[in-house]
């Protein structure tokens, strides 16, 4: 993906664009991340935008971070657009910590296909997609370099490989359990079940652990409605959920997950408007506040006029 900055942000020394967010650095030590409009799933950026998806990742990403910072300390210092969070700079783990309270997704995937460990944890027999565990598990995720996909691993190959310490990665579990039970507090107030999750950590040059990029959005979690869920598991209906898997079955169901030789199916314009409106359904629905809505024609002037006039203010 092109790597040239969208923006020239006063102080820049270096920029990298993710899959759905653009990092911008200042200095040193702060972080400029926007959240674009644009959607991956199966590890690819899909050719067209959501609208307002930035916007809503960014808003529930700021709510989920104040809302857990006596937990663990986190990145963010403020959020002056709609679309930004402005933070710390940390040295990330090479690890994504990812928890799941629910037999979904991909790991309802893997036990489909007939086995019964997933990154060192045993599952036990007798469950059906969407059960939930008797108690959460933790299936971390090594952090792909850009372009390559994520992989599963064991806590015990993460600590053998010193990828990460011994002691540190068991207090990345220790946080992780604690931001995932914070999570699914928050998530049963408004009616939803929190499914699964992933959290990304990183170091800041003293040494301290710090909660980084975004959670609790759908982009990084799965919500179930909690409303009616014991009914459709005893009649083996699909749960209503609030996630994007819902984008990754519509491209399974078109015959693309990401393999070479495969195609994005095409995204019709009544398709970008539901997800835009299952993104703001979401945003509305866990929060309890609807989305104030900003101007997308006018993303990229309001963006740098917005950050620049906090940069000039925090370095003054």
């Amino acid at each position: 993906m092109n790597q040239d900055p969208t923006f020239q942000f006063t102080g820049l020394t270096h920029f990298y664009r993710g899959k759905v967010r653009d990092v911008y650095t200042i200095g040193s030590d702060v972080l400029v991340m926007v959240a674009s409009n644009r959607i991956s799933a199966f590890d690819v950026v899909l050719p067209r935008p959501i609208p307002g998806k930035g916007q809503v990742l960014n808003e529930i990403a700021a709510h989920f971070l104040e809302a857990t910072k006596d937990i663990v300390p986190n990145w963010r210092l403020a959020s002056p657009d709609a679309q930004v969070t402005v933070g710390h700079r940390a040295t990330p783990f090479k690890v994504e910590m990812v928890i799941r309270g629910y037999l979904a997704g991909h790991a309802a995937r893997t036990y489909q296909s007939g086995l019964r460990e997933l990154c060192g944890v045993k599952l036990p027999d007798g469950m059906k997609e969407n059960d939930g565990f008797a108690e959460p598990i933790i299936t971390p995720a090594t952090k792909a370099d850009h372009g390559a996909h994520d992989e599963d691993i064991s806590r015990e190959a993460i600590i053998a490989k010193g990828i990460v310490s011994e002691a540190d990665y068991l207090q990345l579990e220790e946080y992780t359990r604690a931001l995932f039970k914070r999570g699914s507090e928050m998530a049963a107030e408004r009616g939803l079940i929190l499914v699964d999750t992933k959290y990304e950590f990183g170091k800041l040059a003293d040494g301290t652990i710090v909660l980084i990029d975004e959670i609790h959005t759908p982009d990084s979690s799965r919500y179930f409605y909690a409303d009616g869920y014991q009914e459709r598991q005893d009649n083996n209906e699909p749960q209503r959920q609030l996630s994007k898997e819902f984008v990754r079955e519509w491209l399974m169901e078109n015959g693309f997950q990401g393999k070479e030789g495969q195609n994005v199916p095409e995204m019709t314009n009544d398709f970008v408007e539901m997800v835009s409106n299952r993104y703001q359904e979401l945003f509305e629905k866990i929060t309890g506040k609807a989305v104030n809505k900003v101007d997308d024609a006018k993303a990229k002037s309001r963006i740098y006029a917005n950050v620049e006039d906090y940069l000039a203010a925090f370095f003054k």
